[in-house]
Formats: structure tokens, C-alpha cells, sequence
């Protein structure tokens, strides 16, 4: 079916977004049509707002509105351990557990030489130069259980092993295939406290 240009454009527009299909981003596009201008008002500014008011921490890569994050400037964290992960997400997913209490570095991707994505494509460099002046001893990995995790992993573990840093992985409480991000507290609880050295 046809539909006018306008809700053409806002279907797609839906569809481009992570995980969202055609018949779900149609449904989103009549729903938002149906809203009040006011609600659109305040759904479109705060699309603009979190796209102009976040940045980057300069310290560990986690999204924030603040540089450096909470995280990094929060005195009561245990400053000998970095927390790996992938993306913002995965940082989220782990405060959740509220067990965890070290410091992150986020990769923003993974190692992935099937499609051309190396070692300096992400943010790696930071991590190794954060490393370099600071009194952190272990470094725990916590990328996904997949193919671009694990050569992830095993190429962080073969760079900072010479520095005399302890590389751990979180244990297999965590399914291979699987995202942290969707993973329940309780799995993430046990892979953090069962989590094994490289």
C-alpha cells in the first residue's frame, strides 16, 4: 500500500533505527501521527537534545553529559580495576548489578577482521595509554561471547600481558552469542565474580 510522502519518509526514517521492521516502524509512524503536537514537540526536542547535550568521557569512552563522566570522578571507586565492554550500553548493564565498583574503558566496536575493523578503528589506544600512568592491576574483558569478542579479548590479553597487568575474562555465566546488554543481574552477577585470567 501507498502511503502519502510524509508518513513514507517517517516509516523510514523508523526503520533505520536498530531492530525496528517495516511493520513495527508503520506502526510507530501512525502512532506518532496520532499524537498531540505538544508530544511531538517534546519527543522531537528530546531526540535533538540527547543528540547536542552527550559527548564522549575523555577518560574512558562512556557516553555522558559531563567530561570526564561520574563514574571516572567518583573517588569511591575502586581505581585498580578497568571494566572493558563494547559500548555505553554494556556500562549501564553492569551498574545495574550494583556489585561491580572498579572503573570502564568502552571500546566503541569490536576487533573484526571480516569486515575490515582493526585494532585502531576503536578506541584501544586510550586504554593502553590510561594504563600507562595509573595504579590499575587487573584489567577484566567483558566484550560478548562472539567471534569479534573473543579476538577482542585475546588481543587485549597478548598487548597488556608484557606490562605485568592481570587480564581477566567474565566467566561463561553469560551464553555464547549473547549480548550484555540483554543478559538478566543474576547472569551478570556470577560472570563478573566468576570471571577467569587470560
Amino acid at each position: 500500500m501507498l502511503y502519502p510522502t510524509p508518513i513514507a519518509k517517517l516509516i523510514d526514517s523508523f526503520t533505520k533505527l536498530p531492530g525496528i521492521g517495516i511493520k513495527t516502524a508503520t506502526r510507530l509512524a501512525f502512532y506518532t501521527i496520532g499524537m498531540s503536537d505538544e508530544e511531538v514537540n517534546e519527543f522531537a526536542k528530546n531526540l535533538l537534545a540527547a543528540k547536542r547535550e552527550l559527548t564522549y568521557c575523555s577518560v574512558c569512552g562512556n557516553l555522558t553529559d559531563e567530561d570526564p563522566c561520574s563514574i571516572c570522578t567518583d573517588q569511591t571507586r575502586d581505581r585498580s580495576v578497568i571494566l572493558v565492554v563494547e559500548d555505553s550500553k554494556d556500562v549501564s548493564a553492569m551498574e545495574k548489578i550494583q556489585e561491580y565498583h572498579g572503573l570502564y574503558h568502552v571500546l566503541h566496536g569490536l576487533i573484526s577482521p571480516m569486515n575490515g575493523v582493526g585494532p585502531d578503528d576503536i578506541n584501544l589506544k586510550s586504554l593502553i595509554t590510561r594504563l600507562m600512568d595509573s595504579e590499575v592491576n587487573e584489567v577484566i574483558i567483558a566484550t560478548n561471547a562472539t567471534a569479534d569478542g573473543e579476538a577482542t579479548s585475546m588481543y587485549i590479553s597478548r598487548v597488556l600481558k608484557p606490562a605485568g597487568i592481570k587480564v581477566t575474562r567474565l566467566a561463561r555465566g553469560l551464553a555464547v552469542g549473547s549480548d550484555i546488554e540483554y543478559a538478566d543481574e543474576v547472569t551478570l552477577l556470577r560472570a563478573i565474580e566468576n570471571r577467569t585470567e587470560l
